[in-house]
């Protein structure tokens, strides 16, 4: 019973060590340790997708975060910083990208997908309203009264 109790005991702590990968960074001031939080608060995680750096357990997140840790120390502006992982992931990482060509797509493309529906709507309830209200476009001729008459009638029979 004692061993089952240290082989428990032994599979705890080993596991709770494999989890507590967390990084620890020393920051020169406050300052930038406040630059690096922003950074990786903004910034998108390629391989998550909808996390942020800062959030993200990727391993790819690490490297960026670590990355941008080596950038700040070596003096790096946050624009600095951000244009290497832009060119280097595209904008895909940034959370708010630029409006240029190859985003217009990304900020304009659900306006105007919305105002393309209103427009066929408009067009589908006019069409309705017009058929509605219209009289009809031709009356049935004194012959084709009687054929309908006569058509009827054999049907009723």
């Amino acid at each position: 019973m004692k061993s089952m109790i240290r082989a428990l005991l032994l599979g705890l702590a080993v596991s709770a060590t494999a989890h507590a990968a967390i990084d620890t960074y020393d920051f020169k001031d406050e300052a930038e340790r406040e630059r690096y939080r922003t950074l990786t608060e903004e910034l998108r995680c390629p391989k998550c997708q909808n996390q942020n750096i800062a959030d993200s357990n990727a391993p790819i997140a690490m490297d960026l975060r670590e990355e941008i840790f080596r950038m700040l120390e070596e003096g790096k502006s946050n624009d600095e910083i951000v244009a290497y992982l832009v060119d280097r992931y595209g904008d895909f990482v940034r959370y708010n990208p630029p409006v240029n060509t190859t985003t217009l797509l990304l900020w304009y493309g659900p306006a105007g997908l919305l105002i393309l529906g209103f427009g066929v709507l408009t067009v589908i309830l006019v069409r309705r309203r017009r058929a509605d209200t219209a009289p009809a476009a031709r009356t049935l001729s004194d012959a084709e009264r009687e054929r309908l008459a006569t058509l009827l009638d054999k049907k009723d029979s």
